[in-house]
């Protein structure tokens, strides 16, 4: 079986989770740069087989559209030009970002830690794709 990615789209920093090959766990990838992630994708899928991309939908409370919301589908646009075989899907993440700090606290991370906001894109888009998985 091939690789299942999710991605936490930000303005500077994207956050990104994997599955094992099994798709089982979810695991933290890594946090890149918004700027190289198109890259960074490029070669990830070059050495790793990966069936679908996640990409977190941000939306308010109401289920309305953040300014975010509009960045984030213009990057889905991007990814199926350039990945036309691999289906790209889009996830909810409200949330996301408040149950990965949360998370950082539960695991005993140092405040420091907590801190660095790359660690809390990983984690969010890890939770992400860990829900996905749980109700597929």
């Amino acid at each position: 079986m091939a690789r299942i990615i999710c991605i936490d789209y930000g303005g500077k920093r994207t956050g990104i989770a994997v599955t094992d090959p099994m798709q089982i766990i979810a695991t933290a990838l890594t946090t890149v740069p918004t700027n190289t992630l198109l890259t960074y994708l490029q070669h990830y899928i070059q050495q790793e087989p990966v069936e679908l991309i996640l990409i977190g939908e941000p939306r308010h409370l109401n289920d309305s559209a953040t300014d975010a919301t509009y960045m984030v589908h213009g990057f889905v646009k991007v990814l199926k030009k350039n990945f036309p075989t691999i289906p790209v899907e889009m996830v909810d993440e409200r949330y996301t970002s408040k149950l990965a700090s949360q998370s950082m606290i539960a695991m005993g991370m140092k405040k420091k830690d907590r801190r660095q906001k790359g660690n809390v894109d990983q984690i969010a888009a890890t939770i992400m794709l860990q829900e996905w998985l749980a109700q597929h």
